[in-house]
């Protein structure tokens, strides 16, 4: 009688985990396809794409953080980049108690920006060739 108990509770707890695999399976495939879907069209876009990730690797900042961090809202008024940028720069000075961390944030910021504006900007040379 137990034995017959036992053989119920192992087969009924197969088919509980053989049902939750196959459900997983299936929920892997569509994410896999979801997946392949969103590379199909990244890859459209990959110019712009490749830019901005390289941009974001060599800084570690985003465009986002790089303008909550210099507190500016249009990256092409570079009177007020540079404002910032002096200002945070030097009031984060390790010489009057300031924080070398945060004042290496705010090169970096300031990096990331001019990134983006050199990226924006279009090739002067090539405006120039009928000259």
């Amino acid at each position: 009688m137990v034995a017959r108990w036992i053989a119920q509770l192992i087969v009924s707890s197969g088919s509980v985990v053989a049902r939750a695999f196959t459900q997983a399976l299936r929920n892997e495939m569509q994410a896999m396809s979801a997946a392949r879907r969103a590379a199909a069209e990244r890859a459209a876009n990959s110019s712009t794409v490749d830019e901005t990730i390289k941009a974001n690797t060599s800084t570690g900042l985003s465009l986002d953080e790089a303008m909550q961090i210099l507190n500016i809202q249009d990256i092409n008024d570079l009177d007020a980049v540079k404002k910032n940028y002096d200002h945070l720069f030097q009031v984060n000075d390790k010489k009057i108690g300031g924080s070398f961390y945060i004042q290496s944030k705010v090169v970096r910021a300031k990096e990331r920006l001019e990134m983006e504006m050199n990226n924006q900007t279009p090739n002067s040379t090539d405006a120039k060739t009928d000259v």
